[in-house]
This record gives C-alpha cells, sequence and structure tokens, in this order.
C-alpha cells in the first residue's frame, strides 16, 4: 500500500531550508526529512545505550574489565 501524502503546516523559513538541503543533495524534502529524523533517533538510541552503560553497577564492570584483560593474552600472532 503507497504511503499517504498528507500537508504540514511548517514556517516559511524551514521550508526553505529544507528545500535548499534537498536541492544540495538531490533528494526530495520527504528524504531530507526522513534522513533527519533517522539521525535523530540514531543518536538518541546511543545516548540510551551511554546511560544504561553509566548506570551499570560495579560488579558489571568489574566483569567487563576482566574480559577485557584477556584481550591480549597472547594466544594469537
Amino acid at each position: 500500500m503507497p504511503d499517504t501524502v498528507t500537508t504540514i503546516k511548517v514556517p516559511r523559513s524551514l521550508r526553505e531550508r529544507i528545500a535548499a538541503r534537498a536541492g544540495r543533495q538531490r533528494m526530495t524534502a520527504a528524504e531530507v526529512i526522513a534522513e533527519l529524523l533517522d539521525e535523530a533517533d540514531r543518536r538518541a538510541r546511543f545516548e540510551a545505550v551511554r546511560e544504561a552503560y553509566a548506570s551499570t553497577d560495579a560488579s558489571y564492570r568489574e566483569e567487563t574489565e576482566a574480559w577485557d584483560s584477556l584481550a591480549d593474552d597472547g594466544l594469537h600472532p
């Protein structure tokens, strides 16, 4: 099923920014918006991961440090 097209109201200056970027990147306005939203979603996911790692308890950090210490175990040339 094809996507439904709709109209949204945005300030003229924003519409012009989107159109300018679309022209520079040879994309449609919809592609520019989708790309920007995808990037914002990606940043949000990475921020959530950073927050999750920052909130880990000491035992988790100790265990991962122990595993990391094995990375240079001399078993590979």
